[in-house]
C-alpha cells in the first residue's frame, strides 16, 4: 500500500516539543537522544545562540499531527564537540571557494556515544526522514549533512539512501556474565592482572571512593564536580562545552540515570567522574579533577565504571570516544560509524575516496588492537 506524500516539519528545539512525543520515538535505552538530555543542553545554554549548536530538530508527524521520526539535528558552524573529525573537509572546501559552513549535523552534542540518530515510532518513516535532512540541506544551499556516531542498526538506512559511510574505533567493556571484578580479572593474563591490581593499590591510598546516584546527588556535588570539569575542558578544548546550570538541570531531571563517582581526602573531593546509566549500559562521560594522583583517572573511569556494570548487571560500559590506553585495562576495540550526505558531485567523490582509503586503515588498526587485547588465550 502506497503511503499519503509525507511533510516534513523543523522545530525550534527540543524543547518546543512535547516530553511524551519526543520520548515515544527516542525509547528509554539511550539517554544522550531522550528529551530530558536534550532540553537540558538547551535550558543551560550548552546549545543555542552562539554556541555554534543551534537545534533544528527535523520532524515527520503522523496522520493526527503527533511526531512519528525525529532527527536530532543542529546547524553548526565550526566541528567543535563531535568527535568525528571533518575539519580537512571543510579546508578543502574552503580553499576550492566554498562554505562548508553552516553544515546540518544530526547528534547528541559533545557526546560521542554510538545511538539512534533516526527516532522512530513508526520504523517506516526512516527513508522518509533521511529524505528530510537532504531536503534541509539542499534547500537551504548547505556544503553537507552528517549523523555521527549512528547506532549499528541504522547504518543500513543511510546506506541505502546513499550517504557515505565512515567507520572508526572505540573502547568499549564488554560484561561476560561477571559476578565480581575480580571474576572479571580472572579473564585476564597474569601480568595484566597484576598490573591492575597495582594501579587500583595506588589509585585509593589515602582515598575514599563514593558512588552518589539519585537523590543522594546534591548541589555541593554538582559544585565540586563542576571545578573538576572546568579544568579538564580548560585543557581539551579551550573552554567547557557544557555549562554550569547544565549540572543542576541534570541532578534535577535526571538523577536516577547520573552515576557521580568520586574520590574524597579527609571528606574533600578531590576528582570526579560522572557517568549516564541507560538499559544496558554505562555510559562514561566527564571526569575531572583539583588533585594529580597516579592511576586515580584509570581507577574512577574504567575500574568503578566495571564494578558499577557488574552491580547493575549492565552489559556494557562505554567510556568515551578515543584512548587506546583502555586496552590494558580489558576495553576491546569496537566499530563506529558516521554517515555523509554532500551534494556536491567533485566533493562528494573526493571524499567518498578518502574514506574509502581510511577504511582500509581503520580496518587493519582494529585488527592489530584485537590481538592486543588482555584477556588469556586458553579462553
Amino acid at each position: 500500500m502506497s503511503r499519503d506524500p509525507i511533510t516534513a516539519r523543523i522545530s525550534d528545539g527540543v524543547s518546543a516539543i512535547r516530553a511524551a512525543d519526543w520520548d515515544a520515538c527516542a525509547g528509554a535505552g539511550n539517554p544522550f537522544v531522550g528529551h530530558a538530555f536534550l532540553s537540558i543542553l538547551e535550558e543551560s545554554d550548552s546549545v543555542g545562540q552562539g554556541t555554534g549548536w543551534q537545534p533544528l530538530p527535523v520532524i515527520v508527524d503522523d496522520a493526527d499531527g503527533r511526531p512519528a521520526a525525529i532527527a536530532p539535528a543542529y546547524a553548526k558552524n565550526h566541528s567543535q564537540g563531535e568527535y568525528v573529525f571533518d575539519h580537512p573537509w571543510a579546508d578543502a572546501w574552503e580553499r576550492a571557494g566554498g562554505s562548508y559552513y553552516p553544515k546540518l549535523q544530526v547528534a547528541a552534542p559533545f557526546t560521542p556515544v554510538p545511538g539512534p540518530r533516526l527516532l522512530l515510532r513508526d520504523a517506516g518513516l526512516a527513508p522518509a526522514l533521511i529524505g528530510a535532512l537532504e531536503a534541509v540541506a539542499d534547500q537551504n544551499d548547505l556544503s553537507s549533512a552528517h549523523a555521527t556516531f549512528i547506532a549499528p542498526d541504522q547504518v543500513p538506512l543511510f546506506e541505502a539512501a546513499g550517504w557515505l559511510i565512515r567507520t572508526g574505533t572505540q573502547f568499549h567493556w564488554r560484561n561476560d556474565g561477571y559476578a565480581s571484578f575480580d571474576d572479571f580479572l580472572g579473564r585476564l593474563a597474569s601480568r595484566k592482572r597484576k598490573a591492575i591490581r597495582h594501579e587500583r593499590a595506588k589509585a585509593v591510598e589515602g582515598l575514599t571512593i563514593r558512588h552518589i546516584t539519585g537523590a543522594a546527588l546534591t548541589e555541593a556535588h554538582w559544585e565540586a564536580f563542576w571545578i573538576f570539569y572546568q579544568d579538564t575542558g580548560s585543557r581539551k578544548w579551550g573552554h567547557p562545552y557544557l555549562t554550569r546550570p547544565f549540572f543542576s538541570l541534570l541532578g534535577e531531571r535526571m538523577a536516577d540515570r547520573a552515576l557521580l563517582i568520586l574520590a574524597e581526602r579527609d571528606g574533600r573531593p578531590i576528582a570526579g567522574a560522572l557517568n549516564l546509566i541507560g538499559a544496558d549500559t554505562l555510559y562514561g562521560r566527564y571526569w575531572g579533577c583539583s588533585e594529580e594522583v597516579p592511576f586515580l583517572h584509570f581507577e574512577l573511569c574504567y575500574y568503578q565504571a566495571i564494578e558499577a556494570a557488574i552491580a547493575r548487571g549492565l552489559a556494557t560500559v562505554e567510556a568515551g570516544a578515543q584512548g587506546e590506553h583502555k586496552l590494558a585495562r580489558g576495553y576491546v576495540p569496537v566499530p563506529t560509524w558516521s554517515a555523509h550526505y554532500i551534494p556536491d558531485r567533485n566533493f562528494r567523490r573526493a571524499v567518498a575516496d578518502f574514506l574509502a582509503r581510511e577504511r582500509v586503515g581503520v580496518a587493519n588498526d582494529q585488527r592489530y588492537l584485537n590481538a592486543l587485547t588482555p584477556f588469556r588465550r586458553d579462553q
